[in-house]
């Protein structure tokens, strides 16, 4: 099939696969729409018929490395389901070709309104959900205090995470996630 045949998902596929390789060669501030339509052999319009910016377009693309999603197991230990969550979650994040492009998407999204709406509705939101249906599932069952904020509690397990992907850039390793999950249920632990 030549490219100008090319239309519905398979074009979408590819526009999103050349965007990924694309940013991943140039980075983030030199990768332009029309460097990804020359690659992928389409018009510039055929891109901005999809996707209305840049942004936008990066977080599709990022966004469909992960089509199953991040879901929690429910092993009936809300720490080791956590642990290993998050471990998933920091192993896709932190991918040596994948970080740089998701900590520009975060970046862009504090100049888009479009496409900081649409990570928080699309990724963030929904993983946050999940956190905090795993710890309420968690609470009902006698492993976290009753009265204990369970959407503060997700503020406060992935803020760390956050800071360190995005801020200081320290690397964000399964050793760091062990150790703010002890921190974190230190707090969040049943009272005797």
């Amino acid at each position: 099939m030549t490219n100008a045949r090319r239309s519905g998902p398979d074009l979408t596929e590819s526009i999103k696969r050349t965007t990924l390789e694309l940013g991943q060669e140039l980075g983030y501030a030199k990768l332009s729409i029309e460097a990804i339509a020359a690659r992928a052999g389409v018009g510039k319009h055929t891109i901005y018929r999809r996707w209305p910016s840049k942004g936008a377009l990066l977080l599709d693309s990022l966004l469909s490395l992960n089509e199953p999603g991040l879901d929690y197991p429910d092993t009936g230990d809300v720490l080791a389901d956590l642990r290993q969550q998050i471990h998933e979650a920091v192993d896709l994040l932190t991918a040596a070709p994948l970080r740089p492009l998701f900590q520009a998407l975060v970046g862009e999204a504090q100049h888009d309104p479009g496409v900081a709406a649409a990570l928080n509705e699309r990724f963030i939101a929904p993983q946050a959900d999940k956190t905090v249906a795993r710890l309420r599932t968690a609470r009902e069952q006698g492993q976290l205090s009753p009265d204990f904020d369970l959407d503060l509690a997700m503020a406060i397990l992935s803020g760390p995470l956050y800071f360190r992907l995005l801020i200081t850039q320290e690397p964000l390793t399964h050793e760091y996630v062990d150790r703010t999950l002890d921190a974190l249920f230190t707090g969040m632990g049943p009272r005797a």
